[in-house]
């Protein structure tokens, strides 16, 4: 990925199927719906989906190609939904508990059984 630029979109109607083979293939359970999609040369590499909620972004599920993991790809997409949040003027990202480890490492801290992390 060095020297490359992850492209990051929002999901639409159209890539319906592709995130379904995507998610299917990663491991995912990832339903087309409100997201980001990352591409890199074009490729499927990664998607997030997400949950507008009141005061904050939802992530609900994010997805990486195994291949690229460990390679800031996560790490992009997250800040790349910050970005949107923002625009959206939320204040605060916030996941399940299920991956502490990853989220911990982009900036998210435990709150009563939430990560949370400040836009």
């Amino acid at each position: 990925m060095k020297g490359q630029r992850l492209f990051v979109r929002p999901i639409e109607a159209g890539d319906a199927d592709a995130v379904r083979a995507f998610a299917a293939q990663y491991g995912g359970s990832a339903e087309p719906r409100s997201g980001l999609l990352g591409k890199l040369v074009g490729e499927l590499v990664s998607v997030l989906t997400m949950e507008i909620e009141d005061e904050a972004v939802r992530v609900v599920e994010i997805i990486v190609a195994e291949e690229l993991r460990r390679k800031r790809v996560g790490r992009v997409m997250l800040n790349e939904l910050a970005a949107l949040a923002t625009t959206m003027r939320r204040e605060w990202l916030v996941a399940d508990v299920a991956n502490r480890s990853f989220l911990e490492r982009v900036g998210f801290v435990e709150d009563g059984g939430l990560m949370r992390r400040r836009v």
